[in-house]
């Protein structure tokens, strides 16, 4: 393990402070589980020798021969019965704690996935993330709860073993002791190799399970474009990636396995070779040998067993250092020091010489600046990829700018607690996200609005006319996605949850786009209503949008080109009447 593992694995063990007492009970037990191991090849060895005469304990020689061997057999049950009550809680503990560490790491685990910023998930495919979230924390459950505490308890049992064998006849002991030197090496080498396949195994898993998520996320494109033939393809030769990275791990695996084994088997014949000559020469009794032959065994019981685990513990390494790389992951967007409670309601909006990219050396917004007063409603114009969206982002402290400032009320954006920030925020996106569940809490999200209370304001935002035609209205389920909601009945339920909170500056990304004439019809009273003596920020694609805003900002490649009245940039002459003239032929957006 390096000294980053070790960090890391440190790190995860404040997990454990609350299973603290419990976890010292099940380290302390650890010693009584290997002596009742160990004692019984001892007992096992000495009922031979109380039959042959050559009992090694004095005190089994007073006794006569049955009542001595019941004695052996009465404490070789009584050690039977203890190791397995005691194996037995120590099992059921570990994989208690185990359960308990993993739903911990797994809740702080989704926290901060929540937590990073969008620059993050821009690279991290949806897939990869959940692989983290799920299989590899599943990786260190395993790993724990059958592997940490199980070598420790594999170590006890080597030294306790081995402890005995020196006390009972050290020449042997030491003969059998010697063998374990190469089975070390050789899982010291393993490890290195093990640790890196099985790092490549996890990184193409969650390559598999991008590739899955994608495809079903595409499940109408890739039907309706027939790539079905073709993504299977893709699919399959990434399964097959992943296919062979587990054979590496395979490889490692069973050569640990079957190098243990017939080192075992050469110990054995060992011990029978050597004890064999003591016993015939007179200088060691048969029991004695017995209980070499059974330690021989023993002894590399608990070497098979951290073979076994030895998948387990490199798998759960790996683990620790892919989550370990997620929780390092530095959250961007945080309150500052400065943050305080923000009271204003104006809803001035001040762009302050802001540039931004998402890749270096590809700027997005370049130098930009305007002022937006407050109840103003400005349009935002420009072709694709003018930065209309980005600003939108921006302003919401999704991103931060590389330079320049945002402005809220005169104060910088940063200054203000994000909760704040965002409760003075309205924003309809054009693309509508519903979460599962029912549409009262979809509407509600974060509000603690009672039932009345909600329904009041369904029927003064017009939704009455959408509820009715809901099998339950308010409590009906939506499917993922609102997948059972039309494109513009979404964007309705959309619009109605950002009027619910009253925000001061609304934010709109052509919110009616997906609905059809009679519905924004039903909704452009309740949209004046909410945009009356309110700040709003309009990306509008549509002339009839733009031509009732207040001022119209045009970008192109980031920057500011033209700002004005509709008619104002239309006598201009300049980029936004040449959209307009498209437009109003049919053949443009703005």
């Amino acid at each position: 393990m390096s000294i980053k593992d070790f960090r890391r694995v440190k790190r995860l063990g404040r997990y454990l402070q609350k299973d603290k007492k419990r976890l010292y009970l099940i380290l302390l037990i650890l010693l009584p589980v290997a002596l009742a191991g160990a004692i019984q090849p001892l007992l096992v060895g000495q009922a031979i020798s109380v039959l042959r005469g050559e009992a090694t304990f004095s005190w089994l020689n007073t006794l006569p021969m049955r009542s001595a061997v019941r004695l052996i057999i009465s404490i070789l049950l009584a050690s039977v019965l203890l190791r397995l009550a005691l194996q037995g809680f120590q099992t059921y503990s570990i994989q208690a704690i185990g359960q308990r560490l993993t739903a911990r790491i797994r809740h702080d685990l989704f926290s901060h996935a929540i937590a990073l910023s969008l620059r993050f998930h821009d690279r991290m495919p949806v897939g990869k993330l959940l692989t983290r979230l799920t299989s590899d924390v599943d990786a260190l459950a395993e790993v724990f709860g059958s592997g940490a505490v199980g070598v420790l308890a594999d170590f006890v049992s080597i030294f306790v073993i081995a402890g005995t064998m020196l006390l009972v006849e050290w020449r042997l002991g030491i003969i059998l002791l010697l063998t374990q030197i190469p089975v070390t090496l050789f899982i010291l080498w393993l490890q290195r190799k093990y640790r890196k396949a099985n790092y490549r195994v996890r990184e193409e898993l969650s390559q598999l399970n991008a590739d899955f998520q994608e495809n079903l996320q595409g499940i109408e494109v890739v039907q309706m474009f027939r790539r079905e033939a073709f993504n299977g393809k893709k699919f399959n030769e990434t399964g097959l990636m992943y296919r062979k990275a587990v054979n590496g791990t395979i490889f490692y695996d069973s050569s640990i396995s079957a190098f243990i084994e017939w080192v075992s088997l050469g110990a054995v014949a060992l011990v029978l070779a050597l004890g064999g000559l003591m016993v015939t020469s007179g200088s060691m009794g048969l029991g004695i040998l017995t209980t070499f032959i059974l330690y021989s065994q023993r002894l590399f019981e608990p070497l098979r067993q951290l073979a076994e685990r030895f998948t387990q513990i490199q798998g759960g390494l790996t683990a620790v250092e892919r989550i370990g790389e997620l929780l390092e992951q530095k959250v961007e967007i945080i309150d500052n020091n400065n943050s305080n409670s923000f009271q204003s309601n104006l809803g001035e909006i001040v762009f302050d010489n802001v540039s931004f990219a998402y890749r270096k050396n590809e700027p997005i917004i370049q130098d930009l600046s305007f002022r937006i007063s407050p109840g103003e409603h400005v349009a935002l114009v420009g072709p694709t990829g003018s930065g209309k969206t980005t600003l939108i982002r921006l302003l919401c402290r999704l991103y931060e700018p590389q330079s320049g400032r945002i402005l809220l009320d005169g104060i910088d954006i940063k200054d203000i607690s994000i909760k704040e920030l965002r409760k003075k925020l309205g924003v309809v996106l054009q693309d509508t996200f519903l979460f599962s569940g029912n549409v009262a809490d979809n509407l509600r999200l974060d509000s603690s609005l009672g039932d009345e209370q909600l329904k009041q304001l369904c029927g003064e935002l017009g939704l009455n006319s959408l509820l009715k035609k809901l099998p339950n209205g308010l409590n009906t389920i939506l499917r993922e996605r609102g997948g059972n909601l039309s494109s513009g009945e979404r964007q309705l339920l959309a619009v109605a949850r950002v009027a619910i909170r009253n925000p001061t500056v609304l934010v709109m990304d052509e919110a009616t786009a997906f609905m059809d004439q009679s519905t924004e019809a039903t909704l452009q009273k309740d949209l004046d209503s909410l945009l009356e003596r309110r700040t709003a920020l309009v990306i509008a694609h549509r002339l009839v949008t733009v031509e009732s805003a207040d001022r119209i900002l045009v970008l192109r490649r980031g920057k500011l080109i033209e700002e004005g009245t509709h008619d104002e940039l239309k006598t201009l002459g300049g980029l936004y009447s040449q959209l307009a003239e498209l437009q109003e032929h049919g053949l443009a957006k703005l």
